[in-house]
């Protein structure tokens, strides 16, 4: 069930992405009176099409093929490498008898609609939703680092003080954000009561991807007590009582949730002491850690110092324009780090599967938007890339006629559309090959 609910959330935010994507340049031909002969969600190749009806002159339907989607205006050189139109002589409901101005507008139609589309689920997430996030400044015990902490050079009860010489003043967007996670950023840290500077690798993406997910740093907690034991558990064999303080592990004391985990992980399959004070009583439990690493106990901890703001309805719009416009940013530095050789682009780049999975098994309306908003910036950015083929191949070409006074010639435009449409074939296989691999 929950593979078919994250095909069917991947499925549903990638259509209403790639109609809205297609709707931009629909709207932008038929605004200057192009005419538009096929508008399609996935691509009906070969003529098989899974539903289509025809309403004023356009054909709308759906193909089997889901990779896209597209619009098919008249008189244009497209990926449907329809040239037979262009044969005949130019007509004034033809893409070709359009001015410049007009074609390159059609043609950013797209782009235009991903990024207001960006902006506006983000603007409402911003309003329905707020900013929460950990005060990084109230963080007494300091960090915990992950895998990849570990592997930067972090220890257990550092303080993150600044990133990249600002202030880590929250500890979600500045010590986990896009400064770090990109990697050569500059963390100053206390360790010890004393400063020091850890310098982040510049490819901590290629050690983001072995491990599957950006574990750096986590907030350091104390443990409070016992809430749950869970039933037939060794937890409930060793006779453990909600309420229980866990005071240490065979003797070495565990005051904090890291510590305590890992003197767990480190007896594995072996006997164990746990001493827990119990009614102003300290008491020991005897009892054998599984193969899993657990006995079967969920603890409370400390809580943590938690900020919020909520904004309202035009105030939310800044704050979502900023983060939409974010997106983009980490895509340029991502590719820029791809093309200087810091990042191997098997690692950074993701295809269908991958973009599955950031969906998830569940149904959370707040990740299933905040991604939809987070692709349609990046298919924004993506779609304006100069590569034939592409809006931004497109784009590329009318703004040289634009500057030389005349058009290319159509049999260039077809030779460049070819090559560019084997671009972006090589770069899907690449990419769906690449998460098949990684699965």
């Amino acid at each position: 069930m929950g593979t078919l609910i994250m095909i069917g959330q991947v499925i549903l935010g990638l259509s209403i992405l790639i109609i809205l994507h297609e709707l931009g340049h629909f709207l932008a031909a038929r605004a200057f009176g192009i005419k538009v002969e096929k508008f399609y969600l996935f691509f009906d190749a070969w003529g098989a099409k899974l539903f289509k009806f025809n309403y004023k002159g356009c054909e709308y339907g759906i193909g089997w093929l889901p990779l896209g989607g597209y619009v098919k205006i008249a008189g244009m050189i497209d990926e449907s490498m329809d040239t037979e139109q262009l044969k005949q002589e130019p007509q004034p409901w033809e893409f070709r008898s359009k001015p410049a101005w007009q074609r390159l507008i059609v043609m950013l139609g797209g782009i235009i609609v991903n990024v207001i589309v960006g902006i506006v689920v983000f603007w409402m997430l911003a309003f329905s939703y707020g900013e929460s996030d950990i005060d990084n400044s109230k963080l007494a015990y300091g960090v915990v680092p992950g895998i990849i902490g570990k592997e930067v050079g972090i220890e257990p009860g550092d303080k993150v003080l600044m990133v990249n010489g600002k202030p880590a003043v929250a500890f979600n967007t500045d010590v986990l954000g896009a400064d770090v996670m990109m990697g050569g950023a500059v963390l100053t840290i206390e360790r010890q009561g004393e400063q020091q500077e850890i310098n982040v690798p510049t490819d901590i993406l290629n050690k983001v991807a072995d491990h599957k997910a950006f574990e750096f740093a986590q907030p350091r907690r104390k443990m409070r007590s016992v809430g749950e034991v869970q039933k037939g558990s060794e937890a409930e064999r060793m006779q453990f009582q909600v309420g229980d303080s866990i005071l240490a592990v065979n003797g070495i004391p565990t005051v904090f949730f890291d510590q305590f985990s890992d003197e767990i992980k480190k007896n594995v399959d072996k006997p164990i002491n746990v001493s827990v004070m119990r009614d102003g009583q300290e008491l020991s439990l005897a009892g054998r850690v599984d193969s899993t690493a657990t006995v079967g106990v969920s603890l409370t901890m400390e809580d943590l110092p938690v900020t919020a703001h909520t904004y309202g309805f035009l105030e939310s719009l800044p704050i979502g324009t900023k983060r939409a416009f974010e997106v983009i940013t980490v895509n340029i530095k991502g590719f820029g780090k791809i093309f200087k050789g810091d990042v191997r682009a098997d690692k950074a780049l993701s295809g269908p599967v991958g973009i599955a999975k950031m969906f998830g098994t569940e149904v959370n309306w707040l990740r299933f938007w905040s991604l939809v908003g987070m692709l349609s910036m990046a298919l924004a950015f993506m779609n304006l890339l100069p590569i034939p083929a592409l809006d931004g191949g497109h784009v590329l070409f009318l703004l040289v006629e634009m500057i030389q006074g005349k058009p290319l010639s159509d049999n260039f435009l077809e030779k460049a559309q070819m090559v560019g449409f084997f671009i972006l074939i090589a770069l899907m296989l690449f990419t769906l090959g690449n998460d098949i691999i990684k699965w």
